[in-house]
């Protein structure tokens, strides 16, 4: 009979909550945060492994990274190939990491932002680091292993690292919820400062500074806040200032060039072309004139940025308004959370420091309990030995008076001579007195006859005493907390001896980068922008020379001063704002600049209705009208804001701003709609109101038809307006209401 089904009722709210935090613990520890012991992340710990599995040592050749890839996939890591490449990619890029735990051969990308190759193209093995500090003794039963995802394979829970890879390597992970942001340091410092702690486990975080002076990043630079690092480390967060080196170079002429040979960490990848459009962005908008030149000769031997500059150009002054204006001078987020004892954690440099020594006791303590394990089985090995050289020719006697295996066995552990045929009664009586332990006495079955020459037995006996040497070893270093730390302090001594580098990054205290603006001379230009967009300015005398080609070519033509800003209504309701100044200003057949690169309007999404000048519009009142008719005037003061982009009218939904216009109580309004409907009443009769009211309607709209054109007019004036093929004079309608639906044009 089948068992009836289950029913579980539950609050669908907590079944929700519990599966979201399910989901965030899951990604949280599996995934975006490494483990303080090993400063690993999952993906990297697998692949590491996995490299170690297939045998690509250092000394070896490499081998393909789609291998692998796709090997990690299939055994550890079901996540897709793109994120273990990923991290495999990282691991090799030495611009990315205080020591590269991968050997990279082929296309792995560039500190410009260049993509690595696709993995069928290029090829990776361990580095000599990876496979003796981070794998070593994998063999000796020093960490744990679990199953993988669908339990046909071992994977370990966290590899063997022997120094604290966390700090030396750094890390990077987005999480739900939370993130962790852990900058690179320097390999020797790190491990003096272990070493320190080991020596005085109540050492302060402000003491063990006194050998980690801060972070190293591998593209150098200069952290530029020392007296905030303290906090930093003690805390687990804070931000570092961190600044590109630039250095001055005197040329030919009396000339100079400013040369960067060292960029902030977070100037990697595209970083370098935005800090180079930055520095010809503060050349076109005229904020410095004494840049001549920029070039970017970087090459494999290091980064170098050249900025020529013109004769009696200050230098110093050039450097401050890189740091000022540009990412030469950027901030990196320190946030140091890892997985600690299973849960994530923001912890202090001591706590990372002590989490990683009580890992490498363990690890040690594990590795010399197998390792005593094993010479105390050799030692009993050898003992057997030594004892059946003594009475050798007896163990002959019963091993050919044995019909099996088993009954000489039988007799050499526990002196059964039943089965066994002796050539006296003497050697029946001493075959029975034999005590052999059944590891002496498999050894004793499987000794080969070369053992009994005079020179093996002494060698047997000289390789016992050093067994036993070895147990003593062992055991003073698993009972004694000296002997065990002085292992590791030697252990951390030759990764220092061996692959410690100088320091990168500076650490001081610098001042404020102070960059003293040229002060522009005020005077009046002309603003031109054409209909796709493109503004500029040019002084009044070159636009009076072009005016009329210049009132043909461009939608937008207005004075304004160069110091001054210029106000972009478009059909969204919004303002944006821009300034005159960060306009190219020159020459009139000079194309011009988008104004999307300069101000937040978006071609892609909007339509520009009106530009003006933001101070004549202070004094003035603004006509709005929308496309479902709606009207109002607002005082101009309404816009003086230093905003970029304000919401300059509230829309229905559905409607679109389509006229805005500077208007004066004297002048009549014509609406005019899509299929020919006007509507004259003075300007009078618009109410004002505030920047955020939808207004009051101008015009009753017919079905299907909605407000495309908004005229001025003063009275006493002939207007004349084409619509259609027809020419309809303003001035000649009939003066109506307000509201009301305006007559169609016949």
């Amino acid at each position: 009979m089948d068992k009836e089904a289950q029913i579980i009722r539950t609050e669908y709210s907590d079944l929700m909550k519990k599966s979201y935090i399910d989901y965030a613990m899951s990604v949280i520890i599996s995934r975006a945060l490494p483990d303080v012991r090993d400063g690993l992340k999952p993906v990297q710990r697998r692949t590491l492994y996995d490299m170690h599995e297939l045998g690509i040592r250092y000394d070896r050749p490499y081998r393909k990274c789609a291998r692998i890839v796709g090997d990690t996939m299939g055994k550890y890591h079901p996540h897709g190939d793109s994120s273990i490449y990923e991290a495999l990619v990282v691991m090799a890029q030495e611009f990315k990491k205080g020591i590269v735990l991968v050997d990279g051969h082929g296309n792995f990308g560039s500190i410009e932002g260049d993509g690595a190759a696709a993995m069928r193209y290029t090829e990776a093995r361990l580095t000599k680091f990876t496979q003796e500090v981070c794998l070593a003794d994998l063999d000796k039963n020093v960490i744990d292993f679990g199953p993988n995802f669908d339990e046909t394979e071992k994977e370990p829970l966290v590899l063997p690292v022997r120094v604290p890879n966390l700090l030396v390597n750094g890390a990077e992970g987005i999480a739900v919820g939370m993130a962790t942001s852990i900058p690179t340091h320097n390999l020797g410092e790190v491990i003096d400062a272990v070493k320190a702690y080991m020596k005085n486990n109540a050492i302060s975080t402000r003491q063990l500074m006194r050998y980690v002076k801060g972070p190293d990043f591998p593209t150098g630079g200069i952290v530029v806040n020392k007296d905030d690092l303290t906090d930093i480390y003690e805390t687990g967060q804070g931000k570092i200032k961190l600044r590109g080196r630039v250095e001055v170079e005197e040329l030919k002429g009396q000339k100079k060039q400013l040369v960067i040979t060292e960029i902030p960490y977070t100037m990697i990848g595209t970083g370098i072309g935005k800090f180079l459009n930055d520095v010809a962005g503060l050349v076109e908008s005229k904020k410095t004139t004494d840049i001549v030149d920029i070039s970017n000769q970087s090459s494999k031997e290091g980064i170098r940025i050249v900025l020529e500059l013109k004769r009696g150009a200050d230098a110093e002054n050039l450097k401050n308004m890189l740091y000022k204006k540009t990412r030469l001078e950027d901030t990196f987020g320190v946030n140091m959370l890892a997985v600690a004892d299973g849960k994530p954690e923001t912890l202090s440099l001591k706590k990372i420091i002590e989490h990683h020594v009580d890992f490498q006791f363990e690890l040690t303590t594990r590795k010399y309990t197998t390792l005593l394990t094993k010479e105390r089985e050799k030692s009993e090995v050898q003992e057997g030995l030594i004892k059946a050289c003594d009475v050798i020719d007896l163990i002959i006697e019963i091993l050919r008076g044995s019909k099996s295996v088993k009954d000489a066995r039988a007799c050499l552990v526990d002196g059964v001579t039943d089965n066994i045929r002796f050539k006296s009664s003497i050697s029946r009586k001493m075959a029975a007195l034999l005590r052999f332990t059944d590891r002496q006495a498999t050894a004793i079955l499987e000794m080969r006859l070369y053992r009994l020459i005079g020179l093996e037995i002494e060698a047997l006996q000289k390789e016992h005493e050093e067994t036993l040497k070895n147990i003593a070893r062992y055991e003073d270093i698993l009972n004694n907390y000296d002997s065990m730390a002085g292992v590791i302090m030697e252990e951390l001594d030759s990764y220092k001896k061996e692959y410690a580098r100088k320091r990168r990054t500076a650490i001081e205290n610098a001042e404020e980068a102070v960059f003293e603006e040229k002060k522009i001379e005020e005077q009046e230009v002309v603003f031109l922008m054409d209909r796709f967009g493109y503004a500029k300015t040019v002084d009044p005398s070159v636009y009076e020379r072009n005016k009329e080609a210049a009132d043909s070519e461009n939608k937008y033509v207005l004075h304004c001063m160069n110091t001054g800003r210029l106000c972009i209504f478009t059909d969204t309701g919004k303002m944006h704002q821009i300034k005159a100044a960060d306009l190219p200003h020159g020459k009139f057949r000079d194309k011009g600049m988008p104004v999307d690169n300069v101000s937040n309007y978006s071609s892609s999404g909007e339509q520009i209705i009106m530009v003006c000048d933001a101070e004549q519009m202070r004094f003035a009142k603004l006509l709005f009208a929308t496309a479902q008719g709606m009207v109002k005037k607002v005082d101009g003061t309404e816009f003086q804001v230093s905003k970029r982009t304000i919401a300059a009218t509230k829309l229905q939904e559905g409607d679109a701003l389509v006229s805005v216009l500077v208007v004066n109580e004297n002048q009549n309004i014509v609406l005019r709609t899509r299929n020919g409907y006007f509507l004259r009443f003075p300007a009078s009769e618009v109410p004002v109101k505030k920047k955020a009211a939808v207004g009051v309607r101008g015009i009753r709209l017919q079905k299907k038809d909605e407000l495309e054109k908004v005229y001025l007019f003063e009275e006493g004036t002939e207007t004349k307006v084409r619509y259609g093929e027809k020419e309809v004079t303003l001035n000649r309608l009939k003066v109506a209401k307000r509201d009301g639906m305006g007559t169609k044009s016949r």
